[in-house]
């Protein structure tokens, strides 16, 4: 899979072990962590490392000013997926290519309306069977995510 990009894309994320959590999946998983400013904790903080391990310095994530900066770049990356609590598609149905982009939103209220609705028809979500389970933590989110992009693509 060496000729293959992965890209995971947190906007705007919160808390500081879900993105050292995501960073050690990006990592294993060979795709590269992007950061969308603002972050709600300092990169440089001991408790993303902490939660990273001793292989934050390997992540390396890209830290982006703001999420239109980083929406223009996209199309050089890879083909987008937007993962939302509110998306109809569930990530089963969904066909990963080779260069794809994961995109997160943040932990308290996931990716902006705006980002959404610009993005609906590129919508994916978790199947969640109990109801009363509202959303599941960004750092699963993110490796339910990558490890399905590899089981698709593990034939190719």
């Amino acid at each position: 899979m060496k000729d293959r990009r992965l890209h995971v894309a947190l906007v705007e994320p919160e808390i500081h072990g879900n993105t050292g959590n995501a960073g050690r999946t990006c990592l294993a998983t060979g795709a590269q962590l992007h950061l969308i400013e603002p972050l709600g904790f300092e990169i440089s903080d001991a408790r993303v490392r902490r939660a990273g391990l001793d292989y934050w310095e390997r992540v390396a994530p890209q830290v982006w000013p703001d999420w239109s900066t980083f929406e223009s770049r996209i199309p050089g990356l890879g083909e987008p997926w937007f993962f939302s609590a509110e998306a109809e598609r569930e990530i089963w149905d969904a066909e990963f290519a080779p260069d794809t982009v994961l995109v997160f939103g943040k932990e308290s209220v996931g990716l902006a309306p705006a980002i959404r609705e610009a993005h609906r028809d590129r919508l994916l979500r978790f199947p969640i069977l109990d109801s009363g389970v509202r959303s599941l933590n960004l750092a699963n989110c993110v490796a339910l995510g990558c490890y399905e992009v590899l089981r698709q693509l593990r034939s190719h």
